[in-house]
């Protein structure tokens, strides 16, 4: 049987960190725009610079740090992933992917999804928080084309349930428990990194979609493939073009995201508390 290059690779980065790892984490936490501060707040039991991992995607995006911070939320072991890396910034769909299978190698079972994106709803608006209920993952590729990875899951992965029912209720619960309205829908990936034409934008809504982003849809189909538990939330950021009369800027998503992100830690951290408790069966 020949080798899969794919995962040739993971297995190298993961080798090459293993003896790095503190502790077995059991949720895995991807800090989108506005969060990256978050393990801020955290002693850090254990940290891995994406550039000490041989071959490992580092982000090129201003306000990604690029590092694995290891720590307990609440008493949870906690791995954070701080910067992402994305499918514009020239990279494959196979290494965009690679930083949640090598989490979930490293023993991770929910996997955490946060992003900013934009709001196609015109029930939304900028600093609102959408549960991710479902996706379309359509615009880009396919983190599973090529050779399946027999050790990391099926062929033809099911996908009717991406988003985990019991999760979103913790959120939902986590949420009800601040007085923050939540908001929910259906979150679309596109490549970016231009933003979208007022075209693209109706079409997006026409297709379902109540956010747009250009992150987490192809990280949720790796981890769905893995066998993860996933669950997502979406920082409406700004109403998507065409929306409103103003053109769009990263700094008006930044400030939008840094302007939130107290209420988005203290959900995010309410709610591993509750997961937590929930993998601990209490």
């Amino acid at each position: 049987m020949s080798k899969n290059p794919v995962y040739e690779k993971l297995m190298g980065c993961y080798d090459s960190i293993k003896e790095k790892i503190p502790f077995t984490p059991k949720v895995a936490l991807i800090l989108g725009s506005g969060l990256g501060d978050y393990a801020d707040g955290y002693s850090a039991e254990g940290m891995i610079d994406y550039h000490e991992i041989q071959g490992f995607p580092v982000s090129t995006v201003p306000g990604h740090k690029g590092r694995f911070i290891f720590t307990h939320i609440e008493g949870t072991p906690v791995v954070m992933m701080q910067g992402r890396v994305h499918y514009y910034e020239g990279y494959s769909i196979s290494d965009v992917v690679l930083p949640v299978r090598l989490m979930r190698l490293m023993g991770a079972e929910i996997l955490f999804l946060t992003n900013a994106a934009g709001g196609v709803n015109f029930d939304f608006a900028a600093g609102d928080f959408m549960l991710i209920r479902d996706q379309i993952s359509s615009f880009v590729p396919s983190p599973l084309i090529g050779p399946n990875m027999d050790q990391l899951g099926p062929r033809f992965a099911d996908m009717s349930h991406i988003y985990d029912e019991d999760l979103q209720q913790i959120i939902r619960d986590s949420a009800a428990a601040m007085n923050l309205s939540l908001k929910e829908g259906v979150y679309l990936q596109l490549t970016g990194p231009a933003y979208e034409s007022p075209a693209e934008v109706r079409m997006c809504r026409i297709l379902g979609a109540d956010a747009v982003g250009m992150s987490t849809a192809c990280e949720a189909v790796a981890a769905n493939h893995m066998g993860y538990k996933i669950c997502g939330i979406s920082c409406i950021s700004n109403l998507a073009c065409g929306m409103t009369d103003q053109p769009l800027s990263h700094k008006e998503v930044q400030e939008t995201a840094d302007r939130v992100a107290p209420l988005f830690k203290e959900l995010v951290t309410r709610s591993i508390a509750k997961m937590g408790k929930s993998l601990n069966g209490k």
